[in-house]
């Protein structure tokens, strides 16, 4: 596999881009180099290319937005046809208008809306509104929130954040409702919102999501979905459709508009009026691409059953990827939902192993599948492109096997191994 220009990029990139990419997770840190691509030129269906050529299946699907599959032809005609118009207005665009009143039938909390460009618009939005509602400043979290101050402050990259967002922000941890009780008893009257992901690698415990929303309310604070990742990729409706448990407010994005750039607050009605006193403003808010996209996309979801296909083939895919773990005998778990899994790699004594990961990211690339370890579905993966990921999934599992026994994973190791997205600088 040639790599040229995607080596050449990447040197050029360290001349004018920090970390030589605008989404961490997409860098060349999360991937071995000299055997991985850096940079990806096109895509078409569930297929990408890269720079110098070569053709992967993708499973990382742009971090998830990308749920159709990428050049959908429906999305594109929609984009095309509005572009004949325009882009971005001096006053509304009637498609805000009427993919909000989409979405309002489709999402059980969505009463109303608010639009924005990525996920960390959406959730900061929430939580300003929760906090405008409640009259009160503390946040309790879990799970992954975006880059704003508000959140970043609970990681490992929060140089330039104020140091007093520290005592603005408390974390829980997921299916362990006791650490939310001791939140709520530790910080009487002071927290706005509980916000969280209603699933992310883990399964919910029967009960758990309920008790959240009930602890919340019973302490006077609302309720955050953040369905960033999980909204119509779960279910049309997102995980609180799944789940039947109604938040407050949710954060929705990715899969909204098939990889267009557009997120979404939405709540109730009562609540959502408060934004009107609340400063959340964008020029690029009502880009009536994106929302064009959005309804030809939640139109496709609709009429093609596209999420019951997502749960097919991901469950498929999860069933082998599993079984072949387990013929190898390999420290490996799988977590998550069909639609969305990730594996877990541990070393030896039980550790994840970023080597682990990274021997697995190598082998796959080099059969033709491009994975982060995870595996988003999108409607375009065929019965075919999952026969052959499996298929290359086994083989490197053999390898995997022979590297663990020998004791020495860097020895198979063709680059340096992955570098965590969190870590101390």
């Amino acid at each position: 596999m040639k790599l040229t220009k995607s080596q050449e990029y990447l040197k050029r990139a360290k001349e004018v881009l920090p970390c030589q990419t605008q989404t961490l997770s997409k860098g060349w840190t999360q991937f071995v180099q000299g055997v991985c691509p850096v940079y990806l030129q096109k895509g078409n269906g569930s297929h990408v290319w890269d720079v110098d050529g070569n053709e992967f299946i993708d499973y990382i699907t742009a971090l998830g937005p990308v749920i159709l599959g990428y050049n959908d032809v429906d999305v594109n005609k929609a984009i095309t046809e509005q572009l004949k118009d325009g882009i971005t207005f001096s006053l509304p665009h009637p498609l805000e208008v009427e993919l909000a009143e989409d979405l309002k039938k489709l999402i059980p909390c969505a009463e109303m809306v608010r639009y924005g460009k990525n996920g960390s618009d959406a959730t900061s939005a929430a939580v300003r509104i929760a906090r405008a509602v409640t009259g009160r400043e503390k946040i309790a979290c879990c799970g992954y929130h975006g880059w704003p101050d508000w959140y970043i402050t609970t990681t490992t990259r929060k140089r330039g954040v104020p140091k007093a967002m520290d005592s603005l922000i408390c974390t829980f941890e997921y299916n362990k409702i006791e650490t939310l009780r001791k939140l709520f008893a530790d910080n009487p009257g002071t927290i706005a919102a509980v916000i969280m992901e209603p699933i992310g690698v883990e399964d919910p415990q029967p009960g758990f999501l309920d008790q959240v929303r009930d602890i919340a309310h019973q302490n006077g604070a609302l309720l955050i979905f953040d369905e960033v990742v999980t909204g119509f990729r779960v279910a049309l409706g997102g995980a609180q459709s799944h789940y039947k448990v109604i938040p407050d407010l949710a954060a929705f994005g990715k899969a909204l508009s098939n990889g267009m750039p557009l997120s979404f607050v939405a709540g109730k009605k009562e609540i959502m009026q408060k934004a009107e006193d609340c400063f959340i403003s964008m020029t690029s808010g009502g880009e009536a691409l994106s929302l064009a996209a959005a309804r030809a996309t939640i139109k496709k979801l609709q009429d093609k059953n596209v999420i019951p296909h997502l749960w097919a083939m991901g469950q498929r895919l999860k069933d082998a990827i599993i079984a072949g773990i387990k013929a190898n005998d390999l420290p490996i778990e799988v977590k998550g939902l069909p639609v969305h899994f990730v594996c877990v790699f541990k070393d030896a004594s039980g550790q994840e192993s970023l080597e682990f990961k990274s021997l697995f990211i190598q082998e796959m690339v080099k059969r033709g599948i491009l994975t982060g370890g995870y595996f988003n579905q999108c409607f375009a993966h065929s019965p075919e492109d999952i026969e052959k990921t499996i298929k290359a999934a086994n083989e490197t599992f053999a390898i995997m096997k022979t590297a663990l026994s020998g004791g020495n994973i860097k020895k198979f190791l063709e680059g340096p191994a992955v570098q965590p997205v969190f870590r101390k600088l």
